[in-house]
């Protein structure tokens, strides 16, 4: 039985629950029907376009762009996905979130656009946003890839620059299982003659190989971009460009550096066409914010927000939480996808955490919690003296677990997904209660 759009009225939750039950299958790769749709709404984008692609990084490196770009005086639009709360996270112009109203006026101008083409949610929303920047008088646009690269709907647009921050072995069902094959999706967000930046310290061949091919510029992290740096603050070397005296980014994490350094370099790429002062650049650094990514929330116990769920991305949060210093106890609220790497990843972890809370997830992807704490136990996770593996219904019973048994001094890590950590944060339940 065919769908009825949403009337003129719609809410943007109404058209959401409609865009997730349009297309037989949540991800369909392939930019055949994309593509025909952008066609028929003559859609292009008037402004510089940044594309970033990888396995982790993404969103980081889209953030500080925003930042420095946003400080510099230039009007942005930027594209991420997935949103953590609200969907309205997934747009933002000159640093504020869009409006329901502006999504569902561009919505309808897809919807009227596609005719009998049937869209994927994130194709049809990528369509709308893509829409919304079009006609936002935008300077500059930063897109985060959804998937992969190739395939992936935001690769309809040929980037003035494009950015791959890393290449690790995530979604491998639809990428390829070694990180050759990943690192080649990834490479086609790179264009002919244009900047590509690669941030990977350790850039699989295929990577290099098609952007040589292709006659991309290619920008190498190690070869033409670098950064150094002390305890006090870095600095990052360019082809042509130097940024001494940086103040180290807000975004926290040991492979922040990295990801600044490759939005330093995408940026100089770029000078011509936006060029950008270097106080710009301290500002942005310091003012740029992404929830969920080695996020300290204060108060006691200490609070860690984390949505690392690949093992890249676990190995990461793993070195991050050994720069912290001691405490005495580490807890984490654990929830994952079960078409994820769940065993790798609780490889990287279970060293660093003595107490564990496998949650339950929304949605058919997600692993049940007991079955995620049979991997827990099986790796040799809570085992020994004071450490435990607790199963709990949700992230905000994980967290509500977790608060009850810790101790001022002690640590929770909230993980394993973006679900888990939206899950936490959607309950409002962040800061603690006074105990006693």
């Amino acid at each position: 039985m065919a769908l009825t759009p949403p009337a003129a009225n719609a809410s943007l939750q109404d058209w959401l629950a409609y865009l997730e039950a349009l297309h037989a299958k949540p991800i369909d790769l392939g930019l055949g029907r994309v593509k025909a749709v952008a066609e028929r709404m003559a859609l292009a984008l008037p402004c510089a376009s940044i594309v970033v692609a990888g396995t982790n990084g993404k969103g980081s490196t889209c953030a500080m762009l925003e930042g420095i770009l946003l400080a510099a005086g230039y009007r942005v639009g930027m594209y991420t996905s997935p949103h953590l709360v609200d969907f309205n996270e997934r747009a933002r112009l000159n640093g504020q979130l869009a409006t329901d109203a502006q999504f569902t006026e561009r919505f309808a101008a897809v919807e009227a656009a596609r005719g009998e083409i049937s869209l994927t949610y994130f194709e049809f929303t990528t369509l709308a946003i893509l829409s919304l920047f079009a006609e936002s008088s935008l300077d500059v646009a930063i897109l985060e890839v959804g998937l992969g690269g190739r395939l992936d709907a935001v690769n309809i647009i040929d980037a003035d620059c494009a950015i791959v921050t890393s290449v690790d072995l995530d979604h491998m069902e639809y990428l390829g299982d070694t990180r050759e094959k990943i690192g080649l999706e990834k490479a086609h967000v790179f264009r002919a003659g244009r900047p590509a930046i690669c941030a990977d310290p350790s850039p699989p061949q295929s990577l290099i190989d098609h952007a040589e091919a292709i006659g991309a510029d290619l920008r190498l992290f190690g070869r033409d971009f670098n950064y150094s740096g002390d305890r006090q603050q870095w600095n990052y070397g360019g082809r042509a460009r130097r940024r001494n005296a940086l103040a180290y980014p807000a975004l926290r994490g040991a492979n922040q550096l990295l990801n600044a350094s490759g939005a330093l370099a995408a940026l100089e790429a770029l000078e011509h066409r936006l060029p950008v002062p270097q106080q710009a650049v301290r500002q942005g650094l310091l003012q740029a914010t992404l929830p969920g990514r080695f996020q300290i929330v204060p108060g006691q116990p200490t609070l860690i927000l984390d949505v690392a769920h690949n093992p890249h991305a676990a190995a990461v949060l793993s070195q991050n939480l050994d720069n912290m210093g001691f405490f005495p106890y580490t807890h984490a609220v654990f929830g994952m996808l079960g078409d994820k790497d769940v065993d790798t990843v609780i490889e990287r972890m279970k060293d660093r955490v003595d107490h564990w809370y496998c949650v339950a997830l929304p949605g058919p992807r997600a692993m049940p919690a007991e079955a995620l704490a049979e991997r827990v136990r099986a790796a040799g996770g809570g085992e020994g003296n004071d450490r435990s593996v607790t199963v709990c219904d949700n992230p905000a019973a994980g967290l509500a677990a977790a608060r009850g048994k810790a101790s001022d001094g002690d640590r929770i890590v909230v993980f394993g997904s973006f679900l888990t950590v939206a899950g936490v944060l959607s309950h409002g339940v962040l800061y603690a209660q006074p105990k006693g």
